[in-house]
């Protein structure tokens, strides 16, 4: 039990694979809570004046994306205390954001050690299905993210952020794969992994 961290490129299918595991972690009678680490950063830069919607924040000075982090760790940690032992905490976030003045990891050392997760999940798909999942989410404006290079070179990234935020607190890194018309597959291996079961 404990904290997992759920990261994936836009357009992988995080929200439908967390929808997933809510519904399986629902059946198991545990403490449990899904945080979005956008919904709480946009919340702190809604509350400045520095965004009108969530896709501006990629895009605003690293220095207060930085600042916005770390307002936002220090809250998903609070969330994920109130839990108590034995609950399971899931972050959604990115491992990395990109940005025009270059890749941002999204679990810098200072985030990762207030957070301390357990798993790192990284939600992986080939690259042309999530362009055209993409494509399908009328919601979001993902333009950056159209050319199936910016997508590998964004995975690979990824990885190798992943794997660098790991190593701080020494969790471990689960590359889970989300094949069309199987998230519910992919929720249960994060379901299983975060509950030995």
């Amino acid at each position: 039990m404990g904290l997992g961290v759920v990261t994936g490129i836009p357009g992988v299918g995080k929200t439908t694979v967390l929808s997933k595991v809510e519904g399986l972690l629902s059946t198991e009678r545990l403490k449990y809570k899904i945080m979005n680490y956008g919904d709480y950063m946009l919340k702190g830069a809604l509350e400045g004046g520095y965004v009108k919607d969530r896709d501006q924040i990629r895009k605003l000075p690293l220095a207060l994306q930085r600042d916005l982090q770390l307002k936002a760790a220090k809250s998903i940690y609070e969330d994920t205390m109130a839990l108590g032992e034995g609950g399971v905490g899931l972050v959604d976030t990115h491992a990395v954001i990109r940005t025009p003045q270059g890749y941002l990891p999204g679990l810098p050392s200072h985030i990762i050690e207030i957070l301390k997760p357990n798993v790192i999940f990284l939600i992986e798909a080939p690259p042309a299905l999530i362009i055209e999942r993409q494509k399908r989410d009328q919601a979001r404006s993902r333009v950056d993210y159209s050319e199936e290079s910016v997508v590998k070179e964004v995975m690979d990234f990824a990885r190798y952020f992943a794997v660098s935020s790991a190593t701080f607190v020494g969790a471990s890194v689960k590359i889970v794969l989300n094949k069309e018309g199987l998230a519910e597959e992919a929720a249960s291996e994060i379901v299983r992994v975060m509950t030995g079961r």
